[in-house]
């Protein structure tokens, strides 16, 4: 009878989205806890292609191979995916109204441009260049090295953290860093340890994967020099500290290992599999994009009070909503370039109890009513944002940086 019953809800066509249900999804208490949806991914050349995944220090490929001897490959990480989406609210427009979230940005030094004429006579640079990096651009968002770095904002964000850990008041972060809460946060190296989850989480997963390497030869001009110059170059090279000739590009170098001395490149005289040179993955099964709202993670977020608990609520779900059905980039890395294979994607709405419910979340109607209903929200708190360009535009300060160098923090390395 089970069986029969989730057969027919499978079935049954998704809900629409309403305003109503956006805010139940916001506020109501006993409501569901999650929104999740699984995407179907196909590299651009069809299914069955090789597309490359992400590469990690000393490991290479993340993959893991389960119990029945499936290996299942990492193709973007969870802190990848957010840094991929947390760039959408990063707007050119110069209408306030059409801002989801605080435009900040952090100037780095003023560099000469060095081909001007003051430049060539030494004088000051008129047409430096300026170098802008946006708060939504940070691995590390409000918590971000950066940003501790840049006085005339670090103020800001140290109070804003500072009203999290005594009152758990989110209010002041949403005036300048919303995109903080909605990705996850974690001020490890600042004042507070506050910590707060991610509201979504999204990953990229390859199933039932082939490794596969590559191998390169590069020929040099070696051979079109005469022996006295060969020999001149190779005295030169065995000189203290001088780079090697191939490393310059003037002798043949193939690429067939890892430059990784902790992998033996041969094993019992035969190539070592795993210290060879990447060169993709091959895909027999799916590859899977998983995208879950935590609706429950949302509802422990708070303002001053109770009505500015619910502006918080809803303001940080339409920011979430936004990013996790805005139509993504999938041209993820040089080899692999993604494409959705389906026209609209199914949402589900996860009860506390009980069978999910599909939800139409994934419909361009649906799209567009999120936006509407996140620059609604936003409303409150874009009267409070930053106004004045000096306070839109911190500049990073090197002095306080070295002293970042200089603390003596509780040995945290983890981020959010």
């Amino acid at each position: 009878m089970t069986n029969e019953k989730s057969v027919a809800q499978a079935e049954m066509p998704p809900i629409p989205v309403t305003l109503e249900m956006l805010n139940n999804w916001a506020t109501e208490a006993t409501g569901a806890v999650a929104l999740h949806m699984k995407q179907r991914l196909v590299p651009i050349e069809g299914e069955g292609g090789v597309i490359f995944p992400a590469t990690y220090a000393d490991i290479g490929y993340n993959i893991d191979t389960l119990s029945d001897g499936t290996r299942v490959v990492t193709i973007d990480s969870v802190g990848s995916q957010a840094n991929r989406m947390e760039p959408i609210f990063r707007t050119a427009e110069t209408d306030r109204q059409r801002w989801l979230v605080p435009q900040i940005m952090i100037k780095f030094d003023d560099r000469p441009c060095g081909s001007c004429d003051d430049c060539k006579t030494a004088k000051k640079c008129k047409t430096p260049f300026v170098e802008l990096r946006s708060l939504l651009e940070l691995a590390h968002r409000s918590a971000d090295a950066v940003v501790q770095s840049s006085p005339s904002l670090s103020k800001h964000i140290s109070q804003a953290f500072e009203d999290l850990r005594r009152t758990g008041d989110a209010g002041n972060l949403c005036k300048w860093a919303p995109s903080s809460l909605v990705f996850g946060v974690w001020d490890s190296r600042g004042g507070t340890g506050e910590k707060r989850p991610r509201l979504i989480r999204s990953t990229i997963r390859a199933w039932d994967v082939e490794p596969l390497h590559a191998a390169a030869q590069f020929t040099s001009v070696w051979k079109s020099l005469d022996e006295a110059t060969k020999k001149d170059l190779k005295e030169e090279e065995a000189k203290k500290n001088k780079k090697a000739l191939s490393d310059v590009g003037l002798a043949d170098a193939p690429a067939v290992f890892r430059k990784n001395d902790k992998i033996p490149k041969y094993r019992d005289g035969v190539p070592n599999s795993d210290a060879r040179v990447l060169g993709g993955v091959l895909v027999r099964g799916r590859i899977e994009r998983e995208v879950t709202v935590n609706l429950v993670a949302l509802r422990g977020i708070r303002g001053a009070n109770e009505p500015r608990t619910d502006e918080v609520r809803k303001y940080l779900l339409g920011l979430a909503l936004v990013a996790a059905t805005a139509e993504m980039n999938l041209f993820l890395r040089e080899g692999c370039h993604l494409r959705f294979a389906e026209e609209n994607d199914v949402w589900l709405e996860v009860p506390r109890r009980g069978e999910p419910k599909k939800v139409a979340l994934g419909t361009p109607e649906a799209r567009q009513l999120v936006e509407t209903y996140a620059s609604t929200a936003a409303e409150p708190f874009r009267s409070q944002w930053p106004k004045e360009a000096d306070q839109l535009v911190h500049t990073f300060d090197v002095k306080k940086a070295k002293e970042l160098l200089a603390k003596k923090d509780n040995d945290a390395t983890e981020q959010v």
